[in-house]
């Protein structure tokens, strides 16, 4: 059976601690979209970690890491991130790559810091990964994809083709220096040496095991709202966000799907740019974002201070929506426990009329929010682990968010541990 862990809103729900938790009983766990452009924080007995390739499932010794197709696989990056693990006691985690997973060059991180730079006050808020530069080569066709790196004479005509037409840009919008192909194809030489133990045929592996009664688990990036096609283009990433495209990027039949976990906050929070509904400022900002998390809101790839925002119903309903939500993890409800009340966007204000269902982003720019506002527990609920424990102004807003969602809220996480959680 697969099931996916994917974002209701801008990303940063917490879904990597909900990978971690559901990966105990899984055999497999997938990344399927996105790069190293967002992390997942975890914490559990091994520590505090900042994943932003390996699959949130690497600390159990049982399973078995995949980088799917759809991944921007930044090769460095990653086995960075798989020696830091394993140094810090982790047991070597089992590792495949797809063979059709495609590379994040050294040209991708400058293109991107060179066009937010060009754009200025205009900029994207990107975190300079390379991402949006690599997803445009693949759809261009001049990405490179891992197979590629064991056919030596191909790569070579490919790699001068690639550095004439990449450097046209950077000689004249850019007026930065040119690429050589000797570099690159030296760059490539030594991405297939470090690659080359890890490599295989995802789609049919993930296939023989399925067919085997294996328990897959795909893990998402980001959220709903940063999907290209349905979230608020265009401030929004470069793969698809959604658990439908993880069938897509491991090679899988969408059929395999059976579960959809959507995890989402008990308040908003986002990074980068783009229209955020329930946003909120100045001290009611920083004291939620003190408070948030484990040791405050602040983005696990650039550190940068997140926006803050009460939940948002409208967003919520939406995200969920789309992904398909059979089951919502409810996260960081501990966090609002020092609140004498709560307010939740309940809708969105447009040219004077109200609206419950989210709208394009330029509709969304003049959306103002409809505020509810709920009495507080005024307690911590760190510890509890029966839901009917909860105290009733508690119990009261998961109840309140659930309707207005209208979808089960089946666990909810009260604090930053693994099994810091309560299932409904």
């Amino acid at each position: 059976m697969v099931t996916a862990v994917v974002g209701a809103n801008w990303g940063d729900e917490g879904k990597g601690k909900i990978t971690d938790m559901l990966a105990e009983k899984a055999d497999i766990i997938v990344r399927f979209q996105g790069g190293a452009n967002a992390g997942h924080t975890i914490v559990n007995d091994y520590g505090k970690f900042a994943l932003h390739t390996l699959p949130s499932g690497v600390f159990y010794g049982h399973t078995t890491s995949v980088i799917g197709n759809g991944v921007a696989l930044n090769i460095p990056v990653f086995f960075k991130e798989y020696n830091e693990v394993v140094s810090r006691g982790v047991p070597a985690p089992k590792i495949l790559i797809s063979n059709r997973a495609q590379m994040v060059m050294s040209y991708h991180i400058l293109f991107d810091q060179y066009e937010e730079e060009r754009l200025g006050g205009k900029a994207f808020g990107s975190t300079k990964s390379g991402i949006a530069p690599f997803y445009s080569d693949k759809y261009a066709k001049i990405g490179f994809q891992v197979s590629e790196l064991f056919d030596e004479e191909a790569l070579k005509e490919k790699v001068v083709r690639i550095c004439e037409t990449k450097n046209v840009t950077l000689e004249h919008l850019y007026h930065k220096p040119l690429l050589k192909p000797e570099d690159i194809m030296n760059e490539l030489m030594e991405y297939k040496k470090m690659v080359e133990p890890y490599v295989c045929d995802v789609s049919l592996y993930l296939w023989n095991a399925l067919k085997e009664g294996k328990q897959v688990l795909l893990e998402g990036q980001l959220g709903t709202l940063k999907d290209p096609d349905h979230g608020i283009y265009p401030m929004v990433t470069s793969s698809s966000t959604l658990a439908a495209y993880g069938a897509i990027g491991a090679g899988l039949p969408p059929y395999e799907i059976k579960k959809v976990v959507t995890v989402c906050k008990a308040y908003s929070s986002a990074v980068g740019a783009g229209a955020f509904v329930s946003e909120i400022f100045g001290e009611e900002a920083d004291e939620l974002r003190k408070r948030g998390g484990d040791g405050g809101e602040f983005g696990a790839t650039t550190g940068r201070p997140r926006r803050m925002g009460w939940f948002d119903c409208v967003a919520s309903k939406y995200g969920c929506r789309l992904q398909g939500a059979t089951d919502v993890a409810f996260t960081v409800l501990d966090v609002l426990g020092y609140l004498d009340e709560i307010p939740v966007c309940t809708g969105y204000e447009i040219d004077g009329e109200v609206t419950t269902e989210f709208p394009t982003t330029v509709q969304l720019e003049k959306a103002k929010p409809v505020i509810e506002k709920l009495p507080g527990w005024k307690c911590d609920i760190r510890g509890i682990k029966k839901y009917e424990d909860l105290p009733e102004n508690c119990r009261k807003y998961v109840e309140f968010v659930e309707k207005h969602i209208g979808f089960p809220i089946t666990m909810i996480s009260n604090g930053p541990g693994r099994s810091d959680i309560i299932y409904r």
